[in-house]
């Protein structure tokens, strides 16, 4: 399911990169460099996880957005601790600063991803989508899941997830075996 994610995620982007360009000989569009644009992606310098903006918050990271790009109905029914609600069709309307940290996220990441587009085409450079959107905050850092027989460098790595998720309010799991990990249902929450 992740691969099927980051490839929407990377052909949202891609979409958003080619309505930019327009035709495949312009390098750029303006002031938006399409190339450096492309460079930030190919270096993954685009997103963040969500163990990493989970780290963020908690540390209180200074001139830090997290903004929720879904509809208004979804916001409601479940967001990120301290996310604000800025619909996509907003977002170029909306107030950002270059001294801002923001972090973008839709449902699965493609809306966060297209939104990224958008802000750096705007002239925003500390821009981040969440990789996998919602659904991996609620995987990673509010349900994490990891097996009994784990190595002990993944149960290491564990320990520190399950205190992020704690923090959060987060249920961190551990199952008998990897075998059973992988045939455990994904919990996710309704409406969101």
């Amino acid at each position: 399911m992740t691969v099927r994610r980051w490839l929407a995620g990377a052909a949202a982007l891609a979409g958003g990169l080619a309505a930019l360009v327009g035709s495949p000989s312009r390098r750029s569009l303006g002031s938006i460099n399409v190339a450096d644009l492309a460079q930030v992606v190919a270096n993954q310098e685009d997103h963040i996880t969500a163990v990493e903006l989970a780290d963020w918050l908690r540390a209180r990271r200074p001139r830090l957005r997290v903004i929720d790009v879904r509809s208004a109905a979804e916001f409601r029914a479940y967001h990120i601790p301290g996310a604000e609600h800025v619909p996509l069709d907003r977002l170029a309307m909306t107030r950002f600063t270059a001294d801002e940290t923001l972090v973008l996220y839709s449902e699965l990441g493609v809306h966060g991803a297209q939104a990224w587009v958008f802000l750096r085409a705007l002239g925003n450079r500390r821009v981040f989508f969440l990789r996998n959107g919602l659904h991996e905050w609620l995987d990673d850092v509010m349900s994490p899941t990891i097996a009994a027989d784990a190595p002990a460098e993944a149960r290491a790595r564990f320990t520190r997830v399950a205190e992020l998720s704690r923090w959060f309010g987060g249920t961190p799991r551990t199952i008998s075996s990897a075998a059973a990990l992988q045939d455990a249902p994904v919990t996710r929450r309704r409406g969101c």
